[in-house]
């Protein structure tokens, strides 16, 4: 195994976010959204530092703002850099380790979900922050043909990456790859010993073509949180249902059966025009001291999920950020944020 793609539970240096704008589909929703972002950067900057994307023009506004809330400088490295919007999870680099443990940051081919919406400016965050001196020396920037979110992987930091067929035989990210070559390429890239596919499992509104962190995360190399589904007349239940067997089936490095732990379902919500938004307890983030958790107005299922993440995390403080805002652009805590392992930030 040349490279390893380290798990969200290892030591990070710090959290990749980009600020929301006028210019991005985030405009009609700006003041709540911000509102969620500052709460969101807040409750980093108590365990760890943000690497956080600014508007051009933005950061003596910004930095007023994030003052204003509490939040220490010297927790924030603010760089200006225009976006076409904010998911980082997706488009942000992917950071891998050598054998000498060497940092990488892989700079993956983004598309925006399969040419759905622009990404001019998205697919140059990468190549303009390693511009921008806010990496230690040593550390390499290597750009990538091959088309991949961060949404779209899970890694145990053992070798094995949870994914789905879904998202990454998509036609409209790597037409000309097969499964088998698309494989190869996450263990020539990643360092993956084995990939666990899904070919069940989605969520209603869900622009990414299911994205394993809205579905099914792994909290250690032993234990996969998943997203269940208890009621039949719900459009989810089948397709939940088959994915928690495919779940059920796969064995641990060491051949045993996986812990699995339902998350459920956050009551539906809605857009303006009726359509159902992919509300998810899964698409939590987990930093060095705290595991951030969505939450969703739900006053059955959120104090629930709440207690299920401090019995699976007891040695790190559980935070709940309302997701609302976040979720009617169709994502959450994990989609706006990308972890940065320990010894990359200057």
């Amino acid at each position: 195994m040349n490279h390893r793609l380290p798990a969200e539970w290892e030591r990070q240096d710090g959290i990749l976010l980009a600020w929301p704008h006028e210019k991005s589909d985030w405009a009609p929703l700006l003041p709540e959204v911000e509102k969620t972002y500052t709460e969101l950067v807040k409750a980093i900057a108590r365990f760890e530092r943000v690497l956080l994307v600014v508007p051009p023009e933005g950061t003596d506004t910004l930095r007023t703002r994030l003052g204003e809330a509490g939040v220490s400088e010297e927790k924030l490295m603010l760089v200006e850099l225009p976006t076409n919007d904010t998911w980082a999870r997706d488009f942000g680099f992917i950071t891998v380790f050598d054998k000498k443990g060497r940092k990488k940051l892989l700079d993956f081919g983004f598309n925006a979900w399969g040419l759905k919406f622009a990404a001019c400016e998205d697919n140059q965050v990468n190549r303009r922050l390693f511009s921008g001196r806010v990496f230690r020396k040593g550390i390499s920037l290597v750009t990538i043909g091959l088309i991949l979110e961060g949404g779209g992987i899970e890694s145990d930091g053992e070798g094995t990456i949870l994914t789905t067929t879904q998202c990454l035989l998509s036609p409209n990210r790597n037409p000309h790859l097969s499964k088998g070559e698309i494989e190869r390429a996450l263990k020539r890239y990643l360092g993956a010993r084995r990939v666990l596919w899904l070919s069940h499992g989605y969520l209603a509104g869900d622009d990414t073509d299911s994205h394993i962190d809205t579905l099914a995360r792994f909290v250690n190399p032993t234990t996969i949180v998943y997203v269940a589904c208890d009621d039949p007349a719900d459009e989810h239940y089948e397709e939940l249902r088959l994915m928690k067997e495919e779940l059920a089936s796969f064995r641990t490095m060491k051949g045993k059966p996986y812990r699995l732990v339902p998350l459920p379902l956050p009551k539906a919500c809605y857009d303006e025009e009726g359509n159902r938004l992919p509300a998810t307890y899964a698409n939590f983030l987990i930093l060095n001291g705290a595991v951030i958790v969505p939450t969703y107005n739900d006053e059955e299922n959120d104090p629930k999920v709440l207690q299920t993440f401090q019995a699976l995390f007891p040695e790190r403080e559980v935070v709940a950020i309302p997701a609302l805002s976040l979720i009617k652009q169709h994502g959450s805590i994990h989609c706006v944020t990308m972890q940065i392992p320990e010894g990359v930030l200057v």
